[in-house]
């Protein structure tokens, strides 16, 4: 007979042990969950605000450095192609498929995206995230709503964001996909 002797929510695994004595064996539940989704978004949204600080207090290289370490912390990259398109990039640069041009959007400063003037540099004091829908299926969940950026001089900006998360062989969610876009204007 075996029965569940401890599960951790944040890891994602349960320790299983029989009747007999203590036979560990540990299994990994790849389940994202609502309260994990919201607290990846929030942790993205005070990243950005972080990174805007760390810009304005000690410059363009310390930014990077941050940027770069966020990147690898929040996204998937290390899993494969992210499929990223951020609010203000155009073509042919349009998709940020790979690090490097993640980065570049974030931080700028990478002559290879001469557009890229840095959206994580805009002197961002708030982010506000506003789903208007999660969809969890497994170690996938996909989000839809808006995001709100308050800069320096109380200026809101909201675009229409979607986001895919992945749990991967961690426990970390990661986002795996990521549509931002200013809202239509009919004219």
């Amino acid at each position: 007979m075996c029965w569940i002797a401890k599960a951790t929510a944040v890891t994602g695994t349960a320790l299983l042990m029989t009747a007999g004595g203590v036979n560990a064996v540990e299994i990994h539940n790849g389940t994202i969950t609502e309260a994990e989704v919201i607290k990846t978004q929030e942790a993205w949204g005070e990243a950005l605000v972080a990174i805007s600080r760390e810009y304005e207090e000690k410059g363009v290289k310390s930014a990077q450095e941050m940027a770069g370490k966020v990147i690898d912390a929040a996204y998937g990259y290390q899993l494969g192609p992210v499929l990223f398109k951020p609010t203000l990039t155009q073509e042919p640069q349009t998709f940020r498929t790979d690090r490097e041009g993640a980065l570049s959007y974030f931080v700028g400063q990478n002559p290879k995206y001469p557009s890229d003037t840095g959206f994580a540099l805009k002197g961002w004091k708030e982010v506000d995230v506003k789903n208007a829908a999660i969809l969890l299926d497994g170690e996938f969940a996909t989000t839809l709503g808006n995001v709100s950026f308050t800069d320096k001089d109380g200026k809101v900006t909201t675009v229409d964001k979607s986001w895919t998360f992945k749990k991967d062989d961690q426990g970390t969610v990661r986002i795996v996909q990521h549509h931002s876009s200013l809202p239509y204007s009919p004219k």
